[in-house]
């Protein structure tokens, strides 16, 4: 039997393999968990925006990335319309339903890394929260990507006395390789809530593929320099591809 549990719906939606792609909270599955516990209906956009409010459970690491993934998923659904007439209103989304699971603060320190000591509290201070917006327009511009790909989830381990988890998830891509995905996820010790901090693809971290791509500029221009490179980067409109590729062409 395969250690993963196959998610049988296919959101049509851009979120999942976007978080893939990008970082982030998804969901994994639990352990004898149904699937059809977290399909989304297929009536989505009929509902309220106040059904996308759903309550989701910190205390467990398993349970938090499944929940952060449903209201994600729930909210797309919803305001597909309004994405389509305007592409930045999947920042919005991110802000509000996925970046309360997002520990991107960790993230950000760990990012600037060793060269902490040369930086002071003040740069740090301006250098978080627009970390946090870069987040927020990366994950955004991604979440366009998403095609239908059917997802599977590994089942739920033991977490007792641990302070990171890996969620392991699997995309199935037809006529591809399939990627294996692993969302990490830190025990936050104050409140004891669980908040992801990076994604693993393939064996390649993104946190520190960005430590990496970053860590250079930050010792060779400072930290306050990358702060106003990334607070640019941010600021970019989200662009479906795919849509500015077929106007280009008819264009021609």
């Amino acid at each position: 039997m395969s250690k993963f549990v196959k998610i049988n719906k296919r959101y049509k939606s851009n979120v999942f393999v976007s978080l893939v792609i990008v970082f982030l909270v998804s969901h994994s599955a639990i352990a004898n968990a149904k699937p059809e516990a977290i399909k989304i209906s297929s009536q989505a956009t009929e509902l309220p925006a106040e059904s996308a409010r759903l309550q989701v459970n910190q205390k467990n690491p398993y349970h938090m990335v499944q929940g952060a993934a449903e209201k994600t998923f729930k909210r797309f659904a919803i305001e597909q319309q309004a994405i389509q007439k305007n592409p930045n209103v999947l920042k919005d989304i991110v802000r509000e339903e996925l970046m309360p699971y997002v520990n991107y603060r960790y993230s950000a320190f760990k990012v600037i890394g060793k060269h902490l000591k040369k930086t002071t509290d003040a740069e740090r201070r301006a250098f978080v929260p627009v970390f946090r917006e870069y987040l927020v327009s990366s994950y955004a511009q991604v979440f366009t990507l998403y095609d239908n790909q059917a997802v599977e989830f590994a089942p739920e381990r033991s977490f007792s006395g641990k302070k990171i988890v890996a969620v392991n998830t699997r995309i199935i891509m037809p006529g591809r390789d399939n990627i294996d995905v692993a969302f990490k996820v830190r025990l936050n010790k104050k409140t004891k809530n669980w908040q992801a901090f990076d994604m693993v693809a393939e064996g390649v971290s993104l946190l520190d593929s960005k430590q990496a791509e970053l860590g250079s500029i930050i010792r060779q221009k400072g930290l306050p320099y990358v702060t106003e490179l990334l607070k640019t980067k941010s600021t970019r409109d989200i662009v479906f591809k795919n849509r500015t590729e077929k106007e280009n062409s008819k264009g021609k």
